[in-house]
């Protein structure tokens, strides 16, 4: 869990602060011997970014603004900074630390707090040595001048759904298989308020999801369809904002086996699942009034019993037949059965979110998630706000029917691929075939699994689109609210 945050009013001489200021405001009363004082204006007129003085008590720190960017990517290095810190304040194992703001715009000491409690975050639960000894994270965040729209609530709780999610694509399938998603996202639901209904084997089957059931063949685990939802009593939309998110738990490829390291971190395969989850947590436990529904298909992708093979024809939920030619693009499979079951609750929009593509990953790097779709431009616009906000960062790909074309099969209706030319977009337009509602979706293949630390984002499982589809969903409650005002 991040450490806890609490608002103060005051600071005492002995605590440790990190002053936020402007380029070219030095902060004010600072309780630092003469010397100290000296070594921090000597520093803050080179124009360092970060300036640490390390009294024999405390720790202080002055972290100054890159004014001269644009409004978010201030927040970013904000954030950026804060990791830095994070870093030195783990080594010294400082109990508590305070935040000050001082004369700087809006949402900085928010964007700060947020970078320093993500840059917490660890996955160490199954390491059997001392991690005390590599130092500890702050127990408390004090908070300190703030004005009092800063929206304490909001940020602990998008930061516990970060970790929840991080701690979802994380686990290995030895632990996180099939049925144990089920029961975290279950678990998740009745800690935040959300409700979940779970479809076995013999649901799906009775729904006709070949693309889920062909996927699960090779699995000793039955699958399941989650679907969790937050309906609170005075939401603003009619119709439901439906997310479906990728649950394969693990992916050797099936048949057509990946080779080499390709097979490494596929335990993160379900990230999209994990950032669907995380986003309805975090919008019920701060009851953002926004009636949404997350479809969750899970399964893993495996060579046991009987599997698919390149070749096969299958049929899905919505009774179009599909040509797989290729078992590891399974992804779409699963999800094009779950977009189809998203008709039942007749949604204003629907959001897949999916580490469905290499080729997004070769676009765009882990830099931004790709976006397409046949969705109205307000919500392109809403969601590349949002992940300007966030710097969760979306990239717009063409959506034009030529690539839909190219999914066609001879034998079939669809084939699952094609060539490997536009292979993102191809990905999204096989799925189009199975929404009827206005769609929009998000391939975080690039951005979704990380080979490193990117600063506050941790390396596997980042948990790329949760804050991202958290804050869009907030936005598009608020926006609804003031046009039927």
């Amino acid at each position: 869990m991040p450490p806890e945050i609490k608002i103060i009013s005051d600071i005492s001489k002995d605590q440790s602060v990190v002053y936020i200021t402007k380029t070219d405001a030095f902060p004010g009363d600072i309780p630092l011997s003469p010397a100290e004082m000296g070594y921090a204006k000597k520093k803050f007129a080179e124009k360092e970014d970060v300036i640490h003085i390390n009294s024999y008590f405390k720790s202080t720190f002055i972290v100054r603004l890159k004014d001269e960017l644009p409004h978010y990517r201030v927040m970013e290095e904000l954030r950026i900074s804060a990791c830095i810190i994070a870093g030195i304040i783990k080594k010294l194992s400082l109990s508590s630390l305070v935040i000050s703001p001082f004369s700087v715009p809006g949402g900085s000491a928010e964007a700060f707090t947020e970078g320093l409690l993500l840059s917490a975050y660890r996955f160490i639960r199954y390491k059997t040595i001392d991690t005390e000894k590599e130092g500890r994270f702050p127990n408390s965040i004090l908070l300190h001048g703030l004005e009092n729209n800063f929206d304490l609530n909001q940020l602990t709780v998008v930061t516990e759904a970060l970790f929840l999610t991080r701690d979802l694509i994380n686990e290995p399938v030895i632990t996180m298989n099939t049925s144990a998603l089920v029961k975290e996202i279950v678990k998740m639901g009745k800690q935040s308020g959300f409700t979940t209904e779970v479809l076995g084997r013999n649901r799906i089957e009775a729904l006709k999801m070949g693309g889920l059931l062909g996927v699960n063949k090779g699995s000793v685990d039955p699958p399941a369809l989650i679907i969790a939802e937050w309906k609170p009593d005075e939401h603003r939309n009619k119709k439901p904002l439906v997310l479906v998110g990728k649950g394969v738990v693990f992916d050797t490829g099936g048949m057509s086996l990946k080779t080499g390291n390709y097979m490494d971190g596929m335990k993160t395969d379900m990230a999209g699942a994990a950032a669907v989850a995380g986003t309805i947590y975090a919008l019920a436990k701060t009851g953002i009034p926004l009636h949404v529904v997350g479809i969750i298909p899970v399964t893993d992708n495996r060579l046991g019993g009987n599997p698919l093979v390149p070749g096969d024809i299958i049929t899905m939920h919505n009774g179009k037949t599909v040509e797989v030619l290729n078992t590891d693009a399974e992804g779409r499979l699963i999800l094009a059965d779950a977009l189809s079951y998203s008709s039942h609750f007749d949604p204003m929009l629907v959001i897949s979110i999916a580490t469905l593509t290499g080729s997004a990953a070769v676009t765009f790097g882990t830099q931004a998630t790709a976006m397409m779709g046949n969705a109205p431009e307000e919500m392109f616009s809403l969601l590349s706000e949002s992940g300007l906000e966030v710097y969760e960062r979306v990239a717009r790909l063409p959506f034009w029917h030529e690539y839909g074309e190219a999914m066609k099969s001879d034998i079939a209706d669809l084939k699952n691929i094609d060539n490997r030319e536009a292979g993102s977009i191809k990905g999204g337009k096989f799925l189009e075939f199975f929404v009827e509602a206005p769609f929009i979706h998000l391939d975080i293949a690039g951005p979704g699994y990380l080979k490193a630390d990117d600063h506050y984002r941790k390396k596997e499982g980042p948990g790329t689109g949760m804050r991202l589809l958290y804050t869009f969903s907030a936005k598009l409650a608020r926006q609804l609210w003031e046009n039927n005002k």
